[in-house]
């Protein structure tokens, strides 16, 4: 049987820090710095894992890590767009049939809880085009409720939604830069 070396075992101890850390996370909601972070981490060490046991050379090794980072970033960038996806679907299906005034709720529940699940309110305020390009504006809430350690408050945001064959779809470029930042 093989022994590992000191330096192996510091990696492989930190490697399942890391993955026991996730794992724990996925079990909660709202861990969406966490898997960031970790995923971040995740990669540097397994990059210098990588980088240890292919080159000595500091260049070679620094271009792999970076490498590992950026990759991992670019995932959890993707992973994170795919679940403002799922959220804003949810907005715009809601919203698709309301007539102008009338209001219904929404709900998102993630499969993957790097994002806590949402819900609110969605109202239609106009029609923005009808015929062979349907449009709306709508407003919406994100409504948060109380618990222990702060009062129920609500975020209203605007955005435009279009009918897409039979499906209702987001069509704002830039409809709450707050609320997502730049991963629409």
């Amino acid at each position: 049987m093989q022994r590992m070396g000191p330096r192996r075992r510091r990696n492989a101890v930190a490697l399942a820090a890391i993955v026991s850390g996730a794992i724990a996370c996925s079990s909660l909601t709202g861990c969406n710095s966490v898997y960031s972070e970790g995923a971040t981490a995740g990669a540097g060490i397994a990059g210098a894992a990588i980088a240890g046991a292919v080159t000595n050379n500091a260049a070679v090794a620094t271009g792999i890590g970076l490498g590992a980072v950026a990759a991992a970033r670019a995932g959890v960038q993707y992973s994170q767009r795919v679940v403002h996806t799922d959220t804003q679907d949810k907005i715009a299906s809601a919203a698709g049939p309301l007539a102008v005034g009338a209001v219904a709720p929404w709900r998102a529940t993630h499969s993957v809880p790097i994002e806590e699940d949402e819900k609110g309110r969605v109202t239609v305020s106009r029609t923005i085009s009808s015929g062979t390009l349907d449009c709306k504006e709508i407003v919406f809430s994100v409504d948060r409720d109380a618990t222990q350690n702060r009062a129920a408050d609500s975020a209203f945001y605007v955005a435009s939604v279009c009918r897409d064959g039979d499906k209702w779809k987001w069509a704002s470029a830039e409809p709450a830069t707050p609320r997502w930042g730049a991963l629409q």
